[in-house]
């Protein structure tokens, strides 16, 4: 099924997974619990949800630059993301992609993955290729 999103490279680096998207941006610095990966954020629509092995996939980022700092945390920890899809990056967001060493891309129409995707990020080429779709709920 095979469809190539082609965006901008921002950290190298090819990891695949689950796809987990939201329409919202996100501070890492009090919207993700830094022990856990979970989304902390209030009036988030990942409330709640883990961003722990997925391919998180968001607008951009928002707020202090110590959300790098919680990026890299979260890696070291193992409750981090496998990779980070936005529209328009953050530079709070890439610095932390750089020190945790999270393939990273920008400049994806992120409407085109839904979350439970199987998507491949190629942080180098600057591509997201959806090796699988979620079986939509009957």
């Amino acid at each position: 099924m095979d469809l190539e999103l082609k965006g901008r490279p921002l950290v190298s680096g090819i990891k695949s997974g689950t796809a987990l998207v939201s329409k919202k941006p996100l501070s890492f610095l009090g919207g993700v619990d830094p022990e856990t990966g979970l989304v902390t954020e209030k009036n988030h629509d990942l409330l709640g949800k883990s961003i722990k092995d997925v391919v998180f996939c968001f607008p951009h980022g928002h707020g202090s630059t110590v959300g790098s700092y919680v990026l890299y945390s979260l890696a070291k920890k193992n409750v981090g993301p496998k990779a980070i899809v936005n529209e328009t990056a953050d530079p709070v967001v890439v610095v932390g992609a750089v020190i945790a060493d999270v393939p990273m891309v920008d400049k994806i129409d992120i409407s085109q993955i839904r979350t439970g995707d199987t998507v491949e990020v190629d942080g180098g080429k600057g591509t997201v290729k959806i090796l699988e779709r979620k079986k939509a709920c009957t």
